[in-house]
This record gives C-alpha cells, structure tokens and sequence, in this order.
C-alpha cells in the first residue's frame, strides 16, 4: 500500500490551522454579524446570550473529554484483550459495579448539563415589563414592524437592500432598507407573528431565537448592553424566498432613539406603514 505523505501532510497542517483558529475564537467572533471563516459565536451583547455562549464552550470541553476517554477506553481494549495478548478470553459476562458506574455516571452528567440549562431556558422564557415594545411579524418574505401608540405608534416594512444597491460597509444579504433601532441597556419585548406561514426572527448577538406562527403571538426579550448593528435572519424554511429576510436592529443611546422616533413618527406614521423612507441617518 502506498501512502500519500504529501496529503497526509496537507491534511495534518488543515488541523492544525482549524486547533490554532479554534483556540483564537474570541478573535474570530464578530459583533453583530458573522465573519469570513468564523469558527465562534458571534459576540454576545446580552447577559442571556453571554450565557448560552458560556453553556456551550462548558458543553464543548465536557464532550470532548468524554470522547477521549471514550477513545481510550477502546484503544486499551484493542491492545489489552486481542487475540495475541490474550489467548484465553474471559468468560466473565456481568460486573455489577461497572453496570452500576455507567448507569449512574451518564445520569450525573446529564442532571449537571440540565440544571443551568433550565435555569437560562427559564431566563430566556420570562419576559420581564420592557421599556420598549416590539411587534415583529414575517411575511412571504419580508418583516415589517410596530411599535404601540404609547411608543410612537409607527409602522414599517423592512426590506433586503439588492446586492446592486449596497452602499460600502453593508453586507450582502444581510442589509435592509428600513432598520429597527431600540436603545441601549433598556428592555426590548419583541411581540413575534406571521402573516401566511413559519418564520422565525432570529438575532445571535442577542440569543433569541423563536418562531413567528400565523394566528399566535410569541413573546421574547433582549437587553443590549452595546450600542451597534446586529444582524439575524429567518430561520425557518419559509418558501423560495427564505434567504431574502434578514433582520437588522441598530442599538443607540437614549438621546439618538428620540430623535429616531421623532424623525419616524412624521414619516411612518401612516396607517399602512408603507413608507420607505430610510431613517438610518437619524439614528447615527
């Protein structure tokens, strides 16, 4: 058999780069929208997303020991119990405490991986009285917003900017004509429907994730604690135009949100919402 050293080689420096990019993660992630060869979450700017990234790198290391224990154990066998290093095989067919150990230490694990599992699930599904509410909905395929009476009581569709229409430093389908922009270290509840069928609003930096259902009114929360743009999408297979959905909020401070909303209560504030003026520069 003739083996391959040049191959072998180039697959052993594509390991070593993805452990040396793996290690860097922190570096790799970006805020607020996914990077050429990210490797890691985007950053977090919530304290509930903080902790779904911090729960999963837990997750990471905890599965990696298991399957290099795992593979020890198989490897000690191999060479333990084969045929030339053990002519004469045991005839032993039950060990009560090892049945005991691997029925009991799967079940620790798993209640450990549990508890603060809940504990972020309970987080993420108690919404707490928001300064600031949000009603999102999808349609085939696009989103469109509201904000209450209270709030201004405005209305606007949202829109993937072309490929052909980008302006510099926006990125390709992931840009829209008309933002959301919500203010930092405040409240948000995001009141989450759908006009016609499944979609789902998705935003990473801000760990929320939930589907938008024709007919019923989800409810999620965020706190951004970093003024910005963040990016989501749909994420859920909604029809041909599913990847032409994004979301983009900008997070400003209390003063720029005011003028925002000033600047949208003289444009968007029509009954069907169908303005397309842009009110990006306001809120910069």
């Amino acid at each position: 058999m003739r083996i391959d050293w040049a191959g072998s080689r180039s697959a052993l420096s594509l390991a070593v780069a993805a452990l040396t990019l793996g290690s860097g993660g922190a570096a790799l992630a970006q805020t607020g929208q996914p990077a050429p060869w990210q490797m890691n979450f985007q950053t977090p700017v919530t304290n509930i997303a903080q902790q779904v990234v911090s729960f999963h790198n837990l997750l990471l290391w905890l599965i990696t020991f298991i399957s290099v224990f795992v593979l020890f154990l198989l490897v000690y066998v191999c060479w333990k119990f084969n045929e030339k290093a053990n002519p004469v095989p045991s005839k032993t067919t039950h060990h009560t405490w090892i049945e005991v150990a691997w029925t009991v230490i799967p079940v620790l694990i798993l209640v450990g991986i549990s508890i603060p599992s809940f504990r972020i699930l309970r987080e993420q599904l108690t919404v707490p009285k928001g300064d600031v509410v949000l009603k999102a909905t999808g349609h085939a395929w696009y989103w469109s917003y509201e904000y209450p009476a209270d709030q201004g009581g405005i209305r606007f569709e949202s829109n993937m900017v072309p490929t052909e229409d980008l302006k510099p430093g926006q990125p390709r389908l992931l840009s829209v004509d008309n933002e959301v922009v919500v203010p930092v270290n405040k409240i948000i509840r995001v009141q989450i429907t759908a006009a016609d069928v499944l979609h789902n609003f998705a935003v990473p930096s801000f760990g929320i994730r939930l589907d938008a259902v024709p007919g019923r009114l989800n409810e999620t929360w965020f706190k951004a604690e970093r003024e910005g743009v963040y990016y989501g999408q749909c994420s859920e297979l909604c029809g041909n135009g599913h990847p032409y959905m994004p979301i983009q909020v900008r997070v400003v401070n209390d003063a720029q949100y005011a003028a925002w909303l000033e600047e949208a209560k003289k444009k968007f504030a029509s009954v069907d919402g169908s303005g397309s003026a842009k009110l990006a520069d306001a809120a910069r």
